[in-house]
């Protein structure tokens, strides 16, 4: 197996521990996570977040679709966050956005259902140390008030690139994520605490990090937001 090909499906797992995790399990702030919100969710969780500033892509040069994947967006190359991935490929010559994306959704899902089954070992192993720090306390939150949360991704439709940076060797890429999903968390009596069993569309922003110059070929989530 490539270098390539494990930054792709794994983005930030080894293989044997993804299927380990997958095993046992079966939103969003750019930039770097925020406390945790009242409503027993992460920041990004609340689909009432502000939306970020644009990132300058201009009217003249639209994202494009990623090849083969109509409901993946990558940046025009001419734009300041095309600009930037073709930075991150020149110091890693196997990053690929179209591919990276890939990666991307599928983390998504992993991570959004473990935390929906307080699964804390997938968490930690896909989450930045101060990201995971913010899960953790939501779950401990949550099972000490006899609480579970019920989460169903129903459809993904669209995955795209929104903004990246490269400072030094550290690459970051922030990913829009709009979902249909059904969130709804439940007390200790089976009495809906928030939420509810009605599909939701929400829009995520979750910003993925990486030493490029590190043997690890695993993305980071750091931050979570919602527009």
């Amino acid at each position: 197996m490539t270098g390539g090909t494990v930054e792709i499906l794994l983005l930030m797992l080894v293989a044997g521990f993804l299927v380990l995790r997958l095993r046992s399990v079966l939103g969003r702030r750019q930039g770097f996570e925020r406390p945790p919100q009242a409503e027993g969710r992460p920041a990004g969780y609340d689909p009432r977040g502000a939306r970020p500033a644009a990132d300058g892509v201009p009217d003249e040069a639209p994202p494009v679709a990623a090849a083969g994947a109509g409901r993946h967006t990558v940046p025009d190359r001419r734009t300041p966050v095309g600009q930037a991935l073709s930075r991150i490929a020149a110091v890693d010559a196997s990053f690929d956005p179209s591919r990276f994306l890939d990666g991307a959704e599928a983390a998504f899902r992993m991570i959004v259902q473990a935390f929906a089954a307080g699964d804390r070992g997938t968490l930690r192993s896909l989450l930045s140390d101060d990201a995971y720090a913010g899960f953790a306390k939501v779950l401990d939150g949550r099972e000490a008030a006899g609480e579970r949360q019920r989460t169903e991704l129903r459809a993904v439709n669209e995955v795209a690139i929104e903004a990246a940076d490269l400072r030094g060797n550290v690459a970051d890429v922030t990913v829009r994520f709009v979902t249909d999903q059904i969130n709804m968390t439940t007390g200790r009596d089976g009495e809906v605490v928030t939420g509810s069993d009605a599909v939701t569309e929400l829009t995520d922003l979750w910003t993925f990090q990486r030493d490029l110059t590190s043997g690890d070929p695993t993305w980071k989530l750091v931050g979570t937001g919602s527009q």
